[in-house]
């Protein structure tokens, strides 16, 4: 089952780090096979590791800058002067005037508008979208077919949401222009093996009601009606 550590706060006052709650979630029954980090760095592993920390095969987490990554919003979509598969798209992020990025996304077409994206301003670390496996990039200002370009809307590849690199992510319609990714995506996601005795906890409601009682903690919300 997959767990937000988001959807758990909303439930249960969490006061110690997300590995140390893996670690008590698994001690008391509730295997926690994998931790996956979106937008927040991964702790460096340590001795007596559990499986979670060992998977070598897991993306590693790479902390979104809450200065640089940015929700923001589509308000023009341009051809390119110089190139048939390219579009300039002016972007507000709620930060000064527009910032006209150049980009290549199959999903944003010219005469778009309005759609809700993840932007990245200059200095921004992501995962290279064009290079195999997750090899971590700093965004630089560059010239693209004589275009002036130093920022980017963000597919989910270069997030490290998922391996997709298609087409730039469109976040919801009520995502709020100018905050921080971090703050709107940014999250830590449990992978936790259900075992037969433990099905009291497969929910959100279950499972807060267990960490309630490892950590000594009130679950708000958590009484039946």
């Amino acid at each position: 089952m997959k767990l937000p550590l988001s959807w758990l706060r909303e439930y249960v006052d969490i006061t110690i780090s997300p590995e140390e709650l893996a670690e008590q979630l698994t001690f008391a029954g509730l295997e926690v096979e994998q931790m996956d980090y979106i937008g927040v760095a991964r702790p460096a592993r340590r001795g007596g590791h559990a499986s979670w920390q060992l998977d070598s095969d897991a993306r590693p987490g790479l902390a979104w800058d809450r200065d640089k990554l940015f929700v923001g919003q589509v308000l023009e979509v341009k051809p390119h002067p110089n190139a048939d598969r390219l579009t300039l798209a002016m972007v507000d992020i709620a930060r000064g005037e527009p910032i006209q990025v150049v980009t290549g996304a199959p999903n944003l077409k010219v005469g778009d508008r309005g759609q809700k994206v993840a932007f990245a301003l200059e200095g921004s670390r992501l995962f290279d979208g064009h290079e195999p496996g997750w090899k971590v990039m700093t965004l630089k200002k560059s010239k693209i077919r004589g275009i002036e370009s130093g920022c980017m809307v963000c597919s989910e590849k270069e997030l490290g949401l998922s391996e997709d690199h298609e087409g730039i992510i469109l976040l919801p319609d009520d995502a709020p222009v100018g905050k921080p990714l971090a703050d709107y995506l940014g999250d830590i996601v449990l992978d936790i093996k259900i075992n037969p005795n433990m099905a009291r906890c497969a929910s959100i409601i279950g499972s807060a009601r267990e960490v309630a009682a490892l950590t000594e903690k009130h679950c708000a919300r958590c009484r039946p009606e």
